[in-house]
């Protein structure tokens, strides 16, 4: 089993109305909350963590989630309000404005940390929920007191607009890095954690801090990864592209499911992927992320279509 952990909000996405208006039409979303989607639709038995509100959103959301086959009993359903994110789209590409005070999911603190049971294999983190407090405190905690015996997966996602103090966020990421196996970025986020870097110097710091696999994914020009032992690169497939909301988050989901599915979700088999095997984690996962790109929203595959 993987738990996700994080946000699960509201994409209000634009679209015109019947009279060619601008309107905003509500969508399920959120990084970590499409990481579940994903990981459910793609066969793996999955839960989400997280704040999750009893207003009429929330229950989009709960819905959402059991339609992919996801479970919810380890989430913290609270009556306050759904964080709702109104996206603005420029070439496919998506900018987003968070309405996120007080809301469920931001408000989530240590108290509400769950107990895990013994057959939780993986527990994936990401996105704007480690830069919001409390949440992101309980977050980090979480890491701490689960990383000596699951996989731990971590997304930046960084969102600039959220992030307050960015010297604060990105020491504490470091210090998750830390206790992290995968880590998977952008290329939008490499140039926002580390102006100018190289992707592969960058990669080699966070594997000396404890990272085993980093990955970044470029958008039409593929993805990398790093070990300590191996680098592998893979184009990216090619598809008409509707947009790119959801594919970062169908990515993550594809290398966790594939590793998954080869019965290498643990600790050391993530310490000591040979390259061919990375190479195949690389091209799942963008596989997956192209059928996401190849519709609106954040709409992943499920497991047949990648047959």
């Amino acid at each position: 089993m993987i738990v996700v952990c994080g946000e699960a909000l509201i994409d209000m996405l634009p679209r015109k109305g019947a009279d060619s208006a601008a309107v905003f039409q509500p969508f399920v979303g959120g990084s970590p909350y499409n990481v579940a989607i994903a990981l459910g639709r793609l066969d793996v038995a999955t839960s989400f963590f997280g704040g999750l509100s009893t207003d009429f959103f929330g229950e989009m959301l709960g819905k959402a989630l059991a339609q992919s086959r996801v479970d919810v009993s380890f989430a913290n359903v609270s009556d306050r309000p759904t964080t709702l994110a109104f996206v603005s789209l420029t070439d496919g590409h998506a900018r987003y404005a968070f309405l996120d005070e007080n809301s469920a999911g931001r408000m989530l603190t240590e108290i509400d940390l769950p107990a895990f049971p013994v057959e939780l294999t993986a527990l994936h983190f990401g996105s704007f929920s480690l830069a919001a407090e409390p949440c992101g405190s309980a977050y980090e905690t979480l890491v701490r007191r689960e990383h000596q015996r699951r996989v731990i997966s971590l997304d930046p996602n960084i969102r600039p607009t959220l992030i307050k103090n960015r010297d604060a966020h990105i020491a504490r990421l470091e210090r998750l890095v830390g206790h992290t196996d995968i880590v998977k970025l952008s290329d939008d986020d490499l140039a926002w954690l580390a102006p100018g870097a190289n992707f592969d110097a960058f990669a080699d710091g966070w594997l000396a801090r404890g990272a085993r696999l980093v990955v970044m994914t470029r958008g039409a020009t593929g993805a990398s990864a790093r070990t300590r032992r191996v680098s592998v690169s893979v184009p990216a497939v090619e598809v008409t592209v509707v947009d790119t909301i959801g594919a970062g988050d169908t990515f993550s989901a594809g290398l966790m499911a594939r590793l998954d599915e080869k019965g290498l979700l643990t600790k050391a088999d993530v310490a000591g992927l040979s390259e061919g095997q990375v190479g195949d984690l690389l091209a799942f996962a963008a596989k997956a992320a192209s059928i996401t790109c190849s519709r609106p929203g954040a709409d992943p595959p499920w497991r047949r279509e990648l047959a």
